[in-house]
């Protein structure tokens, strides 16, 4: 699981038939805000908005945590962070 900072939306009128329905956010992990890493595409099942602070599950836990077991489903932002040590001035 990583930590992450919401910086954009991304609509894709088509896509696979399993994730119609769905919303895909990006995702600037925050070692990416420290020079290191990618930006990530994250289905968005909780309600994520711009610029908030959300919890990202990877790999097959994406799935199992976004209830898409059967989608091809690499990153899922499972949680909105409401405070934490070490998040100040992000």
């Amino acid at each position: 699981m990583l930590v992450g900072k919401v910086i954009g939306s991304i609509v894709s009128t088509r896509k696979n038939e399993n994730l119609i329905g769905s919303k895909f956010m990006i995702v600037e992990p925050l070692s990416v805000m420290n020079g290191k890493g990618e930006r990530i595409v994250a289905v968005d099942n909780v309600g994520a908005g711009i610029g908030e602070i959300v919890l990202v599950a990877t790999g097959s836990a994406a799935r199992i945590g976004c209830n898409l077991s059967d989608c091809p489903v690499d990153a899922a932002i499972v949680g909105i962070v409401d405070s934490g040590t070490g998040l100040s001035g992000v």
